[in-house]
């Protein structure tokens, strides 16, 4: 079976080279990939360097597990160091946001992510991907939600984003 998947990217290291060095692996295993805009934003629950955040939605036929597994690789593969502090500086982080309309613990991945609801540097991008799909626990649009939002919680902003020589992202967007 094949699910709708949205991935959280994120860096603040190396930002636009691990950025674009993710979104390679993931185009060559997932090809197509629906891409939202790039936001930068200031880092949360630690003083560090701004962060790149986008969403990545994609179809896969993998189970949860191994989604998650084959999203470890391409962490490891640029340099991600496991075991430090949760909020710490991040080569690339590439989290699971959804999985279909998979809801709870499934492989040790809570689904849906609750930093959906609770970051804006996650819910913006989804919502610019996802407008019209429904949060399955809160039961709301994913576009519902970033307009009810407290943007004032979080500071992010567009920023321009260039991979495979196209535009992907322009910091004038509204």
């Amino acid at each position: 079976m094949i699910s709708r998947v949205y991935l959280s990217i994120g860096s603040n290291i190396e930002r636009y080279h691990h950025v674009a060095a993710g979104l390679d692996k993931l185009e060559m295993l997932f090809s197509p990939l629906i891409i939202s805009s790039v936001y930068e934003s200031e880092a949360v629950g630690f003083n560090g360097n701004p962060f790149l955040n986008l969403v990545v939605g994609l179809d896969t036929e993998l189970s949860v597990g191994a989604l998650l597994q084959v999203l470890k690789g391409i962490e490891d593969e640029n340099g991600r160091v496991r075991g430090g502090p949760k909020f710490a500086p991040r080569t690339l982080d590439v989290d699971i946001l959804t999985f279909g309309a998979q809801v709870g613990e499934i492989d040790k991945v809570q689904l849906p992510r609750d930093e959906i609801l609770t970051n804006a540097f996650v819910l913006w991008p989804l919502s610019e991907l996802a407008p019209r799909e429904i949060h399955p626990v809160v039961n709301q649009s994913y576009q519902s939600l970033w307009d009810e939002y407290d943007k004032k919680q979080q500071k992010l902003w567009v920023v321009d984003f260039q991979w495979k020589d196209q535009l992907i992202s322009a910091a004038d967007q509204p």
